[in-house]
């Protein structure tokens, strides 16, 4: 009887205390409802007889962007804004292309781990781990890299022709920081002694940076 009592006390534990929540699908499909003011983790499921075929499609990625900005490179986002049906899937897309001598920033992704594969052109490529150690690789055509979930990482298109790739995300909704914007264009904004103390700038050199960095209305 005590024994029975034990394998008892041990599956309820297992069943009720570690799960608050059930961690899988509960329903083959739950195409986003984008348009509900609902708020939760992720988005509310539309009615069953409204999705069609466009929820889990996407062409975005059929032709390449041009790059018009002062950084050289330009994300097209496939995440599940763009395609509804990937809500409760946990992956996502991105097409990014490159300049010559593009650059997409140093940034993170607080949701998702990363995977890069090259499409066009050549790559410096890197990450840093919380040590301050830079991992870093040159990529080509047909190659593949990886930027750990949440750490800092950069692409640079060092070749003197356009360049393209496609990345593969871990989560439907990966968020993007970047540093640079987060630190000097945020809303509202922060002190400027603390970004030149943080920097080891003067704080005119500061208003410079979030002149350049302020969003364009």
């Amino acid at each position: 009887m005590g024994a029975f009592r034990s394998l008892f006390l041990i599956t309820f534990a297992l069943v009720f205390g570690s799960s608050h929540a059930d961690p899988d699908l509960l329903q083959d499909i739950c195409v986003a409802d984008l348009s509900s003011g609902v708020k939760m983790n992720g988005f509310p499921c539309k009615n069953p007889s409204t999705i069609g075929a466009d929820d889990f499609f996407f062409a975005g990625f059929a032709q390449p962007s041009i790059p018009n900005n002062t950084v050289g490179s330009l994300v097209t986002a496939a995440n599940v804004e763009k395609i509804p049906g990937l809500n409760t899937l946990g992956v996502s897309m991105s097409r990014i292309d490159y300049a010559p001598g593009g650059v997409n920033p140093p940034h993170t992704h607080p949701r998702a781990t990363e995977i890069v594969f090259v499409l066009e052109g050549e790559l410096e490529v890197g990450f840093l781990t919380t040590s301050n150690k830079l991992i870093s690789k040159v990529i080509k055509k047909g190659e593949i890299f990886v930027f750990p979930k949440g750490l800092v990482h950069f692409q640079k298109n060092i070749g003197w022709t356009p360049a393209a790739v496609v990345t593969a995300f871990n989560s439907q909704f990966p968020g993007t920081q970047s540093i640079a914007a987060t630190l000097f264009a945020a809303s509202p904004t922060i002190l400027n002694d603390v970004l030149s103390k943080a920097f080891q700038i003067n704080t005119s050199e500061v208003e410079k940076i979030k002149l350049k960095l302020k969003p364009k209305k």
